[in-house]
């Protein structure tokens, strides 16, 4: 009998490897990466946040518990629509496992309610609703890189200290802006200042005129760009056209991304102080990674949302493999359970609502003379800790225990 036992449990452990890798469904990983591929926000997430996803996938060893892992890519418009009928046809026909990205927040919210609805991981990466984290809060939904508490809240204070009292806001009209808005605002009014109104553009604007006349009659000390991607840029740009420095006003940019402020030129950008999740030239890891990912994405570095997507997916697989599975409760469990610690972050962990914790960084813009190569763009004046960069937990949040 015990000769038998014996002979069974070592069978089990011959047949341990084909168990395990029979959890995976489809006998594939997939990942569908779900962006902005030729749009506004191309540039700091589109074909790079793709690019991330392959690294991750290669660094993991391109197999997960014995299984391949592979990558799908889509364009979601910036149209919530189109973004929750992809989703739902890569889930459903594509069988897609975890889906990831999404620039545009009323995109990555749609997104997210099909995740929740399929039961499927979505981890929003360039999205900046904190509703994501809040009221939308999923089981299997996750908030990677950054969000509008942190990017609001940690550009306004510190403009604040610099004496900016008075604020008018020119903001892109969907979701994503108002969460930046709302954000800077309650900054600007517990710290005694002063919102004098906002100016509301659509999603891609070329003409800022209207708009910045607004602006320049509130006679607001600062005006704050609570948009991103090109429209951050042409705002910038125009503002400048317009003389609005000149006369006395300066510009916070609340979502500005280094691809934003390598187009401006520093002669423009110089002494913008902005928040970032990621920073390319931090440490030895950092520039190594930085380089890999520009010698395959024509000589440009990573975004701090690229390098974030990378981070999430390296999470994904890393959580499939401890809990031996590819099923999105299990997986989710396991991503909230583990600590992150690769080259975004040393110190991350995801909290309950699947907010991604972490230190930001607070940089200011080079001048020309101060930057000794192309993309040496950034000094950084301080640490921000995880715990005072993003929102506390929110009640609203039904994962939330009281």
């Amino acid at each position: 009998m015990s000769n038998w036992k014996g002979a069974a449990a070592a069978l089990v452990l011959m047949l341990a490897p084909g168990i395990a890798a029979a959890q995976v469904s489809d006998e594939v990983v997939r990942i569908g990466v779900l962006t902005d591929l030729s749009g506004p926000y191309a540039d700091f997430a589109g074909p790079g946040s793709v690019l991330a996803t392959r690294l991750a996938i290669e660094d993991h060893g391109g197999r997960v518990l014995g299984r391949p892992a592979e990558v799908v890519a889509g364009d979601h418009q910036n149209k919530p629509d189109v973004g929750a009928s992809l989703a739902r046809r890569w889930i459903d026909t594509d069988r897609v496992d975890m889906i990831i990205d999404m620039p545009n927040s009323s995109v990555a919210l749609a997104v997210q309610q099909v995740g929740r609805e399929r039961s499927r991981i979505i981890i929003n990466s360039s999205a900046s609703t904190t509703e994501l984290t809040g009221r939308q809060c999923s089981p299997v939904g996750f908030h990677w890189t950054s969000d509008s508490y942190a990017l609001s809240s940690g550009t306004t204070k510190a403009v604040m200290q610099q004496g900016g009292r008075s604020w008018y806001y020119l903001t892109v009209d969907y979701e994503g802006g108002y969460a930046l808005e709302r954000g800077s605002e309650a900054v600007v009014k517990a710290n005694g200042g002063q919102a004098l109104g906002h100016a509301r553009h659509p999603l891609n604007t070329a003409d800022f005129s209207s708009f910045l006349l607004q602006a320049q009659a509130s006679r607001a000390q600062v005006v704050a760009l609570a948009n991103a991607g090109t429209d951050t840029i042409n705002a910038i740009k125009q503002a400048g056209e317009f003389g609005l420095t000149r006369q006395g006003q300066r510009l916070a940019g609340m979502f500005v991304n280094i691809n934003d402020i390598k187009a401006l030129g520093l002669a423009t950008a110089q002494g913008v102080v902005t928040v970032e999740a990621w920073y390319w030239d931090m440490d030895e890891a950092t520039r190594a990674f930085a380089k890999r990912f520009a010698e395959r994405n024509r000589g440009t570095p990573p975004s701090q949302y690229q390098a974030g997507v990378y981070s999430a997916v390296r999470h994904y697989l890393k959580a499939i493999e401890a809990a031996g599975t590819d099923e999105a409760m299990a997986v989710a469990a396991k991503m909230r359970e583990l600590p992150v610690s690769d080259v975004f972050t040393r110190n991350g962990r995801v909290r309950a609502d699947g907010r991604h914790v972490h230190d930001l960084y607070l940089v200011e813009v080079k001048t020309p003379a101060e930057s000794t190569g192309p993309w040496d763009l950034y000094k950084v004046l301080a640490t921000v800790p995880a715990e005072q960069a993003f929102k506390p937990l929110d009640p609203a949040c039904p994962l939330v225990k009281p």
